[in-house]
């Protein structure tokens, strides 16, 4: 068992786009907290590392522990219920009847919205602009994007600005409040919380755990080399 798709993505981030193209039903949101986040990270890096250019044959087994390390994380967080746990939640968690689970193609003025709000994060967008922009009223835009992409066009606009926040605290030495007014968030103390409830952890907690992933990813090739 190992990530069949890890050549298509140049970062993390970039599954995002290939979930909304070939998933039509969000799937379900854990928070492991900053702790067991920051454990699962150098597993996660390895694994990448592993399957980048296809599973060498005598580097399976590594990566079948691996992966069992990360599900004993992950499974004990899954929160299996039939009821709706929040107000938002589309469907149940628990494996549903097919007809819940239909993929049906994305509408044109989804899509469109879309590209709207990731060709410029930094723009104060309204529900009414964009509906506007796609000839909806707003409560149709809602509907249409929500059946979409399992979200409102502002909740999507927060989850993309979170991710390029995680880029650019990643890929560079910006401060955080630099890289928060650079995704529209001028505020950087509700740039933060935004972050932590998408993310699961506050920007300078992420930075530090990318860093101390990267270091232990080092390391371990050092003592590779040395062997």
């Amino acid at each position: 068992m190992f990530w069949q798709y890890a050549a298509r993505f140049g970062t993390r981030d970039d599954a995002s786009e290939f979930l909304e193209v070939h998933y039509a039903e969000p799937a379900q949101v854990i928070r492991l907290g900053e702790h067991r986040a920051g454990v699962l990270m150098p597993w996660l890096d390895e694994l990448a590392a592993l399957s980048s250019d296809g599973m060498p044959p005598d580097r399976f087994y590594r990566a079948q522990a691996l992966v069992a390390c990360v599900l004993d994380v992950v499974v004990p967080r899954l929160v299996m219920t039939g009821e709706r746990t929040s107000p938002t939640q589309r469907t149940a968690v628990l494996p549903s009847r097919p007809r819940h689970r239909q993929f049906r193609p994305l509408r044109a003025e989804a899509r469109e919205v879309a590209a709207m709000l990731r060709g410029d994060l930094a723009r104060r967008w309204s529900v009414v602009e964009l509906a506007e922009a796609v000839h909806l009223s707003s409560s149709q835009l809602r509907r249409v994007f929500t059946e979409a992409f399992g979200k409102s066009p502002i909740a999507f606009l927060t989850m993309l600005r979170a991710e390029r926040m995680a880029v650019l605290l990643r890929d560079t030495e910006l401060p955080v409040a630099d890289v928060a007014g650079s995704v529209g968030w001028v505020d950087a103390d509700f740039a933060a919380r935004q972050f932590r409830r998408s993310v699961g952890v506050s920007p300078s907690g992420y930075r530090r755990m990318v860093r101390e992933g990267r270091a232990g990813a080092n390391a371990r090739g050092d003592r590779a080399k040395r062997a």
